[in-house]
């Protein structure tokens, strides 16, 4: 079984950058140039891309998306982008300019009629993005929590959300390892499951590999050297 590996871009100030568990204040700058960074990434054999614009996760505006659109527009990656998507317009910007998917984050816990008209117009090309935060669904740039995760990514299931991008807080950016029994439990729902946050090397996406998750998001680690992305593509086998 296949599990594929999507490099992660985040932006800030149309700049490439990590945060320490969505802490805004602990903010790593690794790259000046995204579109750069996208091209580096397409190069060592890359087929997908996973993009957040952490400006917009908290202001709920496009506030990347030029840069975005210009790593669409210069690569042949297939690209899911987050980050403060919270109506119908930015859904349809991001798809109309070539986005492969579109996650929707808080807006899909705060409106739910809304993502229910995404679902019903654009199907599969609809993801939601559940951040775990001691169990709790965390919101509004990770900084708010609302009700239980798990049952909340059942009810997406049902619903028919083609993919969940599920990160655990207290894993990302620290390079400690995946939440593996959260995806273990995860892989059980009728949907594909992205692991995201806390893969720090090798042995961490073969772990993933193992829960069944259908894909695997390495941000900070491939920043850092930890993992080299020719590797882990060999490793994820798509």
């Amino acid at each position: 079984m296949s599990m594929k590996i999507f490099p992660a871009i985040d932006l800030s100030g149309q700049k490439v950058v990590r945060l320490v568990r969505g802490d805004y204040a602990k903010m790593t700058v690794y790259g000046e140039d995204p579109v750069k960074t996208a091209l580096e990434f397409e190069a060592a054999g890359a087929s997908y891309l996973h993009v957040v614009d952490l400006d917009g996760a908290k202001s709920g505006s496009r506030e990347n998306f030029a840069v975005i659109e210009q790593i669409l527009k210069s690569t042949k990656l297939s690209v899911e982008i987050g980050g403060g998507i919270r109506d119908m317009e930015a859904v349809s910007a991001y798809l109309n300019a070539g986005a492969m998917r579109v996650i929707i984050g808080t807006a899909a816990v705060r409106n739910p009629a809304f993502l229910a008209e995404a679902l019903s117009k654009y199907g599969t090309k609809i993801a939601v993005g559940v951040d775990f935060k001691n169990g709790q669904t965390a919101t509004d740039g990770w900084t708010k929590a609302d009700g239980d995760a798990f049952e909340f990514c059942r009810k997406l299931a049902d619903m028919g959300v083609g993919a969940l991008i599920c990160t655990d807080i207290a894993k990302d950016g620290m390079l400690e390892g995946p939440n593996q029994e959260m995806y273990r439990q995860l892989v059980q729902l009728k949907t594909e499951i992205i692991a995201s946050g806390g893969v720090s090397g090798l042995e961490d996406l073969k772990i993933l590999k193992q829960t069944g998750v259908g894909g695997a998001i390495v941000g900070k680690a491939l920043y850092t050297g930890a993992v080299d992305l020719r590797e882990a593509l060999l490793l994820g086998g798509e």
